[in-house]
């Protein structure tokens, strides 16, 4: 289901563009699905125009493919996407971890450290919706105290494809727990001020997607394109 617009806010284009957004990324449009714009615009109670500017900017973001004079489809995954941001991630997140040791306030520390506990209580609630939401929070949080306001929008563009096939694997069984380790392990680093510790913390923590995501290439092959 598609989000209540009358819950979001901004123009009109811009609340149908996140809604769309949300269910991408929630996987409720799965890879390969034709997006009919009738359809949206009978869910949302919208004319066309804003649909047709809010297709237009999620395909400048990769997520769906615009084919003129056929279908609009939702993106497919590609593995080798999929690694560049793995890896493109991976440097930004452990540039980020490792200013954040060296300069965090204790007010920041306070605010990881009620985050790591959140998720702790909602993984013991069985909550992963939640979860997964406090874990976005978790390195968001790490990026915004470089004190760099850019550095959170990049880090979230170059997220974007590894946010949503995340998707296929929740809810993994015993992954959650796993999580928080690593999480933990972040943590304690930044709370010892200890830098490289912290690097190499989130280096680990962030290496443990890809060797989970291969086997996921061919349970589901209609996801994914031929290479």
């Amino acid at each position: 289901m598609l989000t209540d617009i009358e819950s979001l806010s901004g123009s009109l284009a811009q609340r149908v563009y996140q809604s769309l957004r949300e269910a991408i990324l929630a996987m409720v449009y799965p890879p390969g699905s034709v997006l009919k714009k009738n359809v949206i615009c009978e869910q949302l109670g919208v004319s066309r125009s804003p649909v047709a500017e809010a297709i237009a900017r999620l395909a400048a973001e990769g997520l769906v493919d615009v084919i003129p004079q056929s279908a609009t489809r939702v993106s497919c995954f590609s593995m080798e996407e999929i690694r560049e941001a793995s890896f493109l991630r991976e440097a930004l997140e452990c540039a980020a971890v490792e200013t954040v040791a060296m300069q965090r306030s204790d007010e920041q520390l306070a605010k990881l450290t009620r985050n790591v506990r959140l998720q702790e209580m909602l993984v013991e609630d069985r909550d992963y919706a939640e979860f997964y939401k406090a874990d976005e929070e978790f390195h968001g949080l790490i990026m915004e105290f470089t004190g760099f306001p850019g550095v959170s929008s990049v880090a979230a563009t170059v997220s974007l494809q590894l946010k949503r096939v995340r998707m296929l694997l929740l809810p993994e069984e015993g992954r959650p727990a796993e999580t928080i380790k690593e999480h933990r392990a972040i943590l304690d680093a930044i709370r010892d001020q200890d830098p490289a510790a912290a690097q190499a913390a989130m280096k680990a923590h962030l290496r443990m997607l890809i060797p989970r995501l291969l086997p996921l290439e061919k349970e589901h092959v209609e996801y994914f394109r031929s290479r």
